[in-house]
């Protein structure tokens, strides 16, 4: 009986329509629960599959090798994925993230900008972006980039850290 019941779920479970990312961005903006944190993992996961088992190999290898902070190994790898990847926005996402630890901002922005076109709701390179303009002194464009990443998920702190201190510090009231 028991075999049958999980047959019958699994039936069911199949032929349920698959939630859209467009379905996963409106669970992230809900502003209560934690139905979003789902809906924030699903959109990783999703962001992460290039469709290609190899492409998604260079894409875990640089960004364990970013982990591990051996920055020209993550470059390596991650300029391979770009190269035969050229339509993968998590590919110059972390070939971005790889730069900027590298401290050379203008592949990294170039990069950003290239995700962003790829896929502009892509909120961790806006974040990123804007991390990297506050490290700049271009407060104003950070604090445009953090708002605007934090309209696609308002529940990223670093995000919303970013917009607390750059008000504050427009306030006069930076600590």
């Amino acid at each position: 009986m028991r075999q049958k019941v999980l047959t019958i779920f699994i039936v069911l479970a199949a032929s349920l329509p698959a939630l859209s990312q467009d379905d996963a961005f409106a669970r992230l903006a809900e502003p209560q629960g934690e139905g979003w944190r789902i809906a924030e993992s699903d959109i990783l996961r999703d962001w992460s599959r290039s469709g290609s088992a190899s492409m998604d190999l260079l894409l875990k290898r640089g960004e364990e090798a970013l982990d591990l902070g051996d920055i020209p190994t993550a470059i390596g790898h991650l300029t391979a994925l770009t190269d035969h990847a050229p339509d993968f926005a998590a590919g110059f996402q972390a070939r971005a993230a790889a730069y900027a630890a590298a401290g050379e901002y203008g592949p990294a922005m170039a990069d950003l900008a290239r995700t962003l076109e790829l896929e502009p709701r892509q909120f961790q390179a806006l974040t990123q972006l804007g991390s990297m303009l506050e490290e700049m002194g271009e407060d104003d464009r950070a604090l445009t980039a953090y708002r605007q990443s934090l309209t696609i998920h308002p529940h990223q702190q670093e995000a919303i850290d970013g917009v607390a201190r750059l008000e504050r510090k427009a306030l006069g009231t930076d600590i």
